[in-house]
C-alpha cells in the first residue's frame, strides 16, 4: 500500500478546514456589522451625554473663578469703592428692630 503523503498533488487538495472559510455565508457578516455599528452609536451617544455634563460643570467653576478673580481685582485698584460697600451694608443693617423677648 502506498504512502498517503508520497500521493503526487494530494498536498494540494484544499478542503475546508484547509482554506479557512466560514460555514456563515457573507450575507449574514452585514447584519452582524449593521448590529454592531448600532452598538457603537448608542455607546458613543451615551459617551457624549456625560462629557457634555462633565462640560457643564466645568464651565460653571471656570465661571466662578473668573468673578472671583474680578471681584478681588477691582479691590485691588478700587480700595475706595471696598469702603463705600461696607458703608451701605451698615445703613441697611439699621433697618432691623431689636426685641428683648422675656422667658
Amino acid at each position: 500500500m502506498p504512502d498517503v503523503n508520497a500521493i503526487k498533488g494530494l498536498q494540494s487538495l484544499r478542503t475546508m478546514g484547509a482554506a479557512k472559510k466560514s460555514a456563515i455565508p457573507d450575507k449574514n457578516s452585514d447584519f452582524l456589522k449593521l448590529y454592531m455599528l448600532v452598538k457603537e452609536r448608542t455607546r458613543l451617544h451615551n459617551e457624549e451625554k456625560r462629557i457634555l455634563l462633565r462640560l457643564e460643570a466645568i464651565n460653571n467653576r471656570l465661571k466662578d473663578i473668573q468673578e472671583f478673580y474680578e471681584e478681588k481685582t477691582g479691590q485691588v485698584q478700587n480700595p475706595k469703592q471696598k469702603k463705600n460697600k461696607q458703608k451701605n451694608n451698615d445703613e441697611e443693617k439699621t433697618d432691623f428692630k431689636t426685641m428683648s423677648i422675656d422667658y
